[in-house]
């Protein structure tokens, strides 16, 4: 089946299912708020003491419905040599002889591709266009209010190789519907006061006004009240899952304390936690963590209103309200998602060096890292991986941005399926 349906009516399914959905980070909560909004009863699971304290807690803010662009690409192959000497302070590599880093890692190779980058973040992009719409849907249906704005994103460069190149993947996403303009220094600096220290560092830029910022922990705790509303969903916190027992007509989960759960339907929304849980029942999902980093802080005496991204010092700058987020660095295939001292200290220095006056550096309120679960071709798992059991993970560094669109996508599925 097929729904349409208004901006303010949600789509209901022909046959209410009893469904459990792994994971409470945005991921998860939307995907459990979509498919209740449906008609389906949703028993929402996460070993957390609540929604959204994993990798949502306090990543980039960042809502990027153009960037899109695919890790896998002839550029980042170029760079390899360069990032396994560890001479790009933002990227760390923990290779390993492990069989499925080493699929994983070959996969990657074959994605990368000038065909298959532009194919992937293509595809990319499509999501994120579905996403905006969806995430609409669910922010006035529900009233969640998560900091939301649109303060339009500039991504800088800082050689006119590299914003040569970006010239020429905009000129790729113009050919598909995005609105990106190419400007210059002088330009940034105009739409962007706080750029003004920097400007004789910056080769050129590319500016979307529609890109959009956003909490993913305050929307993760608006869906839970949502949910809550709607008097039709569960949800078990502090519940660690033992293992999956995939079946056609009523799969299962078992926790570690012996509970078990059955269902019609089981969703995996747990990012890097999929591994464990797709390994319980044979399957070998195609993702490795890449850890971030991020600091929150009260704003400087120059700190931007518009989103920005540092392309060559891997940074982000997000003002929610009255505070700055910035994120950044990518240790591919680190498993530890605790902060480490000496990273945050690099992350720390690479946003001086690109905003000095963003935010009060010197009176940090706090600081995070969390484990993006990478695939080879930087695009989510939205497909059945055994019977009963229907992932939704995999969503990289844009989960934030990717979330509402994906769980439209499964939703979809569920219902076709029925």
């Amino acid at each position: 089946m097929r729904a349409t349906f208004g901006q303010d009516e949600p789509p209901q399914t022909r046959r209410p299912q009893e469904l459990i959905v792994i994971g409470a980070g945005v991921v998860g909560m939307a995907t459990a708020l979509t498919l209740s909004d449906r008609g389906h009863r949703v028993t929402l699971v996460d070993a957390a003491e609540g929604p959204g304290l994993g990798t949502s807690f306090a990543n980039g803010a960042q809502l990027s419905y153009a960037y899109t662009d695919a890790f896998a690409s002839p550029s980042t192959v170029a760079q390899l040599p360069r990032l396994l000497m560890g001479l790009d302070p933002a990227f760390r590599l923990s290779p390993s002889l492990d069989p499925d880093f080493l699929r994983w890692g070959i996969a990657f190779l074959r994605n990368a591709s000038a065909g298959r980058f532009r194919r992937n973040t293509l595809a990319g992009m499509m999501l994120a266009i579905e996403s905006r719409a969806a995430l609409d849907q669910l922010t006035q249906r529900h009233g969640i209010e998560f900091a939301r704005s649109a303060p339009g994103k500039l991504i800088l460069y800082r050689s006119a190789k590299s914003f040569a190149a970006a010239e020429r993947v905009a000129a790729m996403k113009a050919e598909h519907g995005a609105k990106q303009s190419l400007i210059d220094a002088g330009q940034a600096v105009a739409i962007e006061p706080a750029l003004g220290a920097i400007r004789p560092a910056i080769a050129g830029a590319v500016f979307d006004r529609g890109e959009e910022v956003g909490d993913p922990y305050r929307f993760c705790n608006g869906a839970r009240a949502a949910l809550a509303a709607h008097g039709q969903s569960a949800s078990w916190f502090r519940t660690d899952i033992a293992a999956i027992e995939p079946d056609a007509r009523r799969p299962a989960i078992v926790a570690r304390d012996g509970r078990r759960f059955a269902a019609d339907r089981i969703l995996l929304c747990s990012g890097t936690g999929s591994l464990a849980l797709a390994r319980s029942f044979g399957v070998r999902l195609p993702i490795v963590p890449m850890k971030g980093y991020s600091i929150t802080a009260a704003p400087g005496e120059a700190a931007p209103t518009v989103s920005i991204t540092d392309a060559a010092n891997r940074v982000v700058f997000a003002r929610l309200g009255n505070r700055m987020r910035i994120a950044g660095l990518a240790d591919l295939a680190q498993r530890d998602a605790a902060v480490d001292p000496r990273r945050l200290a690099t992350l720390i220095a690479s946003a001086r060096a690109a905003l000095p006056e963003a935010a009060t550096y010197d009176a940090i309120e706090s600081s995070w890292a969390g484990l993006r679960p990478m695939t080879p071709d930087s695009l989510p798992i939205t497909r059945p991986i055994a019977p009963g059991v229907i992932a939704n993970t995999g969503h990289g560094a844009l989960g934030w941005t990717y979330a509402a669109g994906s769980a439209a996508r499964v939703a979809a599925l569920i219902d076709r399926e029925d």
